[in-house]
């Protein structure tokens, strides 16, 4: 028997993951959340915009480059959020701008990165959608 799933993040729950750490599928911190993607039409987390970091000189942290994680592969806990991706695929993820939207191309192209084709989840959502448009903005 399947148990039914839980219902998915709000917008606004998942506004308040912002400077949580991110790990990552094998336990290993990738990062801080810096915000949420949001469906430009109707307001549902999309992406969550995380900072990453790494390890530098003596073991200090510096910032690396943001992108954006699937909502659906991510959970909170304990003060944390853990995504169900690998550090190599967040690492090596297309760069995104926190406080710019996303176009429907953009969104395509991550999704693809993840290995998300226009036929499942998020891009299903907006392949439809006009080329050139606004798919997903930051939250507020």
């Amino acid at each position: 028997m399947n148990e039914p799933s839980a219902p998915p993040a709000s917008a606004e729950e998942i506004a308040s993951w912002s400077g949580f750490e991110v790990d990552e599928l094998g336990g290993a911190s990738v990062g801080r959340v810096t915000g949420c993607f949001v469906d430009a039409e109707n307001g549902a987390p999309a992406w969550l915009a995380v900072a990453l970091e790494h390890r530098g000189f003596l073991g200090r942290r510096r910032r690396g480059p943001s992108v954006a994680i699937p909502v659906r592969e991510c959970a909170r806990g304990a003060g944390r959020v853990w995504t169900a991706l690998g550090g190599i695929a967040l690492r090596s993820a297309p760069a995104v701008d926190p406080a710019r939207p996303l176009l429907r191309e953009h969104e395509l192209t991550i999704g693809a990165h993840y290995g998300i084709d226009e036929g499942d989840a998020r891009p299903a959502e907006i392949a439809g959608r006009p080329k050139g448009s606004i798919t997903a903005t930051p939250s507020s």
